[in-house]
């Protein structure tokens, strides 16, 4: 188990980099060969405008 650099990496072994990177590249592999519709622009940005507006200091 290596361990790695906090400067270099998020992870602290090269085991978890491993992992999060195989997790990382099957999400990405189903959502390429997912065949569910997408999800408009307009619709995307609608919502990510409310997540912001419900967390903006008041």
């Amino acid at each position: 188990m290596a361990k790695l650099s906090p400067i270099e990496s998020e992870f602290a072994t090269t085991e978890e980099a491993d992992a999060y990177d195989a997790w990382f590249r099957a999400k990405i592999e189903m959502a390429m060969t997912s065949t569910a519709p997408g999800i408009p622009h307009d619709q995307v940005m609608a919502m990510v405008q409310q997540v912001i507006e419900k967390h903006r200091p008041r």
